[in-house]
Parts: C-alpha cells; sequence; structure tokens
C-alpha cells in the first residue's frame, strides 16, 4: 500500500500521493476558502500531516482521497474561523433590540433617584430602601428599628414626597 511507503519516508510514494490527490484537495479547499493562497496552503498543511503521521489514515472507512478531503475540509473550517474579520468596524451596522432612548432616558430617572436619595435624611432613606428594596411591611421596618410605626410611615411617606417633587419639576 502507498500509504506505508510513506510510512517507511519514501518520498517517492509521497509525490504520488501528492500527484493523485493534490488537485482534489486543492478545489475543496478553493471552493471552502475562496482565496487560492489559503487554499494552497491548506493543502500543504493536510499533506505535510500525511507526511509526518500516515498511520492517521484508516483504510476500513474509506478512501485515501475521500479522507483527504474531510481533513481538508475540516481544515478550511478551522482556517475561516480563524480568520478576522474583513469589514471595516465602521462599515459594520449592529441591529440591536433595544431602544437607546429609552436606555437613556432610564438611566438619567435612574440618577436623578440616587441624587434625591443621597439628599435625604439617613432615617428617610434607610426606611425607604427597606420598604421598597428589602420588600419589607411597615411594621417590620417598625421592629427591626426598634421604632413606633407611626414614625416609620411618616418618613416613607416624607421620603415619597421627595422623589415625587424631585421628577415634577
Amino acid at each position: 500500500m502507498l500509504l506505508q511507503r510513506v510510512a517507511g519516508r519514501d518520498q517517492r510514494a509521497m509525490t504520488e500521493v501528492f500527484d493523485r490527490h493534490s488537485g482534489m484537495a486543492f478545489s475543496v479547499a478553493l471552493r471552502v476558502l475562496g482565496d487560492p493562497a489559503q487554499a494552497e496552503d491548506v493543502m500543504q498543511e493536510v499533506f505535510f500531516q500525511v507526511w509526518q503521521n500516515p498511520k492517521s489514515f484508516a483504510p476500513e472507512r474509506g478512501s485515501l482521497g475521500a479522507w483527504l478531503a474531510v481533513v481538508v475540509r475540516n481544515r478550511c473550517i478551522d482556517a475561516l474561523r480563524r480568520r478576522r474579520p474583513s469589514d471595516s468596524v465602521d462599515d459594520v451596522v449592529l441591529e440591536s433590540g433595544t431602544d437607546v432612548a429609552d436606555e437613556v432616558e432610564r438611566s438619567t430617572m435612574i440618577e436623578r433617584v440616587r441624587g434625591v436619595l443621597k439628599g435625604m435624611p439617613q432615617e428617610q432613606r434607610e426606611s425607604l430602601e427597606l420598604a421598597f428594596f428589602g420588600g419589607l411591611t411597615h411594621a417590620e421596618i417598625a421592629k427591626e428599628k426598634g421604632e413606633p410605626l407611626g414614625t416609620v410611615k411618616t418618613r416613607i411617606r416624607m421620603a415619597l414626597i421627595s422623589l415625587r417633587k424631585a421628577f415634577q419639576r
């Protein structure tokens, strides 16, 4: 068999393998890559692999030509994955499901809320945060802080009034 001679480092046998299958290998590579220089590089890599490790071919799985075609195709796919984008970043248009105007408005509103919260007395801010972000009831906040329920309710109400005023401007 031809590959047994290649395994014995017979250069004539390798030349024969190359002569028989290089046209097909180049054709497959060119079809996948669309670039003659890259197709030639991939073809040479595959034949070098055959020279280095001829035992990687398993004859019981099919013909040498079919095996080489699959190996070339796979190498080409790897090359395509490694390829850098040829389009300029400025020319690429990305579609987004996000409405940028809504996101800007939302971010602005969040910053305004943070600003108002920073300007509140600490007791009001803490009570409001426990109610809205901590999910506690007024009674749970009063118990946790050790304060009367009416005081907690007043602080939360005053904090909400401050927020409302800030957004009415």
